[in-house]
C-alpha cells in the first residue's frame, strides 16, 4: 500500500504562496502533510502564515521549527544565524518586524515546535528536519562537499531524510539514504518563483519523490514587500519576483 506525504518548507511570511501550494496539496489528498520550518521572517504576512500552519497541525500535519523561527520568536539572532560573526542589519530588522506582528500566542507556538519529527511508514523511517539531522542551521547546499554530506546523514538512522533551509528543490538518492528537499514555498532561490513543494510516495522498498510548483501572484507579494519599506525589502521583493536570491 502506497503512503503519500506532502512536504512544504520555508514559507517565510508569504501566505499567497502557501495558499497556492495548499490548494494543490489538498487536491492530491496525501496521507500526511509535513511542514519543515521557517514560517515568518522576510515576507509581508507572518501572522497569516502561522495561522494557516496551525490549522494544518490541528488536522494532523507534522510541523517542525526552522532557524528563522528562533530568530522571530526569541530574537536570538546568534542561534538562528551562527555562520555570521555579526548578524547583518537586514536580518535583524526582518526578525524584529515579524516578532512584533505575531503576538504572544503565535510566538509561544513557534517556541514550542520540535526541531525534528520521525515517522515510520511500515519498515521505512522518515525524518523531518529543517537543515540536516541534528541541525536547524547547517544543511545540504550545493557548496557542501560529499564527505560532509555523508557525515551529516550519518547522524540519523532514518532511510529518508526530508529537509528545507537551502531554498533549492532537490532530490538525492545516495543508495543507503535518500534526501528530499521540497524547496522554498515562499522565497525560492532556484530560479522558479512559483511556490515549491514535493510529493513523497513510499510503497514498500520503493520510494518516489516528485518536485512540484504552484503558480501564484508573485508580483503582488513583491509589490507588498517593496511598499513595506524595511531595510533590504527591495532585495526581498526582487527575490520573490524572480525566484533567485537577490542581495
Amino acid at each position: 500500500m502506497t503512503t503519500r506525504i506532502a512536504l512544504l518548507s520555508d514559507i517565510h511570511g508569504n501566505v499567497a504562496a502557501l495558499d497556492a501550494a495548499l490548494a494543490d496539496v489538498r487536491r492530491e489528498a496525501p496521507d500526511l502533510v509535513a511542514v519543515l520550518g521557517d514560517y515568518v521572517v522576510n515576507g509581508p504576512r507572518p501572522a497569516e502564515v502561522v495561522d494557516r500552519v496551525r490549522e494544518l497541525e490541528a488536522q494532523g500535519a507534522a510541523v517542525i521549527q526552522g532557524n528563522t523561527d528562533i530568530a522571530a520568536a526569541d530574537l536570538d539572532l546568534a542561534a538562528a544565524f551562527p555562520w555570521f560573526d555579526e548578524v547583518p542589519h537586514v536580518n535583524v530588522v526582518a526578525a524584529e518586524w515579524a516578532h512584533d506582528r505575531l503576538g504572544d500566542e503565535r510566538l509561544d507556538w513557534l517556541r514550542r515546535l520540535p526541531a525534528e519529527r520521525r515517522v515510520w511508514v511500515d519498515d521505512t523511517l522518515v525524518l523531518f528536519c529543517h537543515a540536516s539531522p541534528g541541525s536547524q542551521t547547517y544543511g545540504f547546499g550545493a557548496d557542501v562537499d560529499a564527505a560532509t554530506v555523508v557525515e551529516r546523514l550519518a547522524r540519523t538512522d532514518a532511510r529518508i531524510v526530508t529537509v528545507g533551509h537551502t531554498h533549492v528543490a532537490d532530490v538525492r538518492d545516495l543508495g543507503w539514504k535518500q534526501v528530499i528537499n521540497p524547496g522554498s514555498c515562499g522565497y525560492a532561490f532556484d530560479g522558479d518563483p512559483d511556490a515549491a513543494w514535493a510529493l513523497l510516495e513510499i510503497d514498500g522498498d520503493e520510494v518516489r519523490a516528485e518536485l512540484r510548483r504552484s503558480p501564484y501572484d508573485t508580483r503582488q507579494v513583491s509589490d507588498e514587500l517593496s511598499e513595506r519599506g524595511l531595510a533590504g525589502d527591495v532585495y526581498r521583493a526582487a527575490t520573490v519576483r524572480t525566484g533567485r536570491y537577490v542581495r
